[in-house]
């Protein structure tokens, strides 16, 4: 059992992962069937649930149906069990390969998949059936939803995949867009998150997999070596500030009990009616007729399309430098 004291001391480690506990085993007197997975796990639902300020200890253990130290048993300090919960929500993101993969079979088959008897293949009714089913490359897509957040469009990439370029090799426009995507989506669905971005190190197995991924993208672009690092910078301190703000109008938008676009028209028309905001308010209305959309999420996903255009434009333009 760890102390109070020790648990002041291990706050000077600064990470869950530069040292602790995070790996204990149950001892004989502790709770059957609780071990870090189900505690990070409920961490989770009850940040998604009741948010940042109402987490504590105590209402976890509740939750778990357990004494608060039963749960200090397996970490040290709150921060630990929080930096846990960072890094499983980026375990949700499916990371796009680099890597080279086998050419795909004449039928669509993949090449690793052993050969079988022709009337195996008549029984699927055409290859074009087999190939649209037994593909190990699909991209894993799921639609926007106010509870969920933007969709997602990240996953790893076959040789038919249109993210591919006619001479086979991944392309890392479309891989660049996956990756922002899916990181907008891990932030919308967890408001929680954004507020412990920079405060943590972040350097648990799933960010550290997501972070080589962007880098191995930012690779394949040929940016100068010294622009990587600003490449990265510039793309996804947007997609977090963007997805920082998409998701606390969500939870806002819910907390109120009215829909975003409901949200929206009252603020709106609350603005339209303060003469000191007119002018602005008109100003706005001309930008956002020509930009189009008629609900916020057409909206946003319109500006979020654009603003990464922008951005890889300008990586584009910075390609080959020496």
């Amino acid at each position: 059992m760890v102390t109070a004291a020790d648990r002041a001391k291990g706050s000077a480690r600064t990470s869950v992962w530069l040292g602790g506990k995070a790996t204990r085993t149950r001892r004989t007197d502790q709770p059957a069937g609780l071990d870090l997975d189900k505690i990070t796990a409920a961490t989770v639902r009850l940040l998604d649930s009741e948010g940042l300020a109402k987490f504590s200890m105590r209402r976890l253990a509740a939750e778990l149906g357990v004494t608060a130290m039963s749960v200090y048993w397996y970490v040290d300090t709150k921060d630990d069990l929080l930096e846990l919960a960072l890094d499983a929500v980026m375990g949700e993101l499916v990371l796009p390969t680099t890597e080279d993969e086998p050419e795909p079979r004449p039928d669509g088959r993949p090449a690793d998949e052993p050969d079988e008897p022709d009337d195996a293949h008549a029984s699927t009714g055409s290859t074009g059936a087999r190939a649209s089913t037994g593909s190990t490359g699909s991209v894993n897509s799921t639609g926007p939803a106010d509870s969920t957040g933007p969709a997602d469009s990240t996953g790893p990439l076959d040789p038919t995949d249109p993210a591919r370029s006619t001479d086979g090799e991944a392309d890392w426009r479309l891989q660049l867009r996956r990756l922002a995507a899916g990181y907008r989506g891990v932030l919308v669905r967890h408001p929680w998150v954004s507020p412990l971005v920079g405060v943590f190190l972040n350097i648990g197995p799933h960010a550290v997999k997501f972070a080589a991924a962007s880098q191995d993208v930012m690779r394949s672009a040929d940016l100068p070596l010294r622009g990587q690092t600003g490449g990265l910078a510039a793309v996804f301190q947007f997609v977090y500030g963007f997805g920082t703000v998409e998701g606390h109008f969500r939870d806002r938008c819910a907390r109120a009990g009215m829909t975003q676009d409901e949200y929206h028209q009252h603020a709106m028309g609350h603005i339209s009616e303060q003469p000191s905001l007119r002018r602005t308010f008109e100003q706005a209305q001309d930008v956002m007729a020509a930009r189009g959309g008629d609900t916020v999420e057409e909206m946003r996903e319109r500006d979020f399309d654009f603003a990464l255009d922008l951005l890889i434009a300008g990586i584009e333009a910075k390609r080959g430098e020496g």
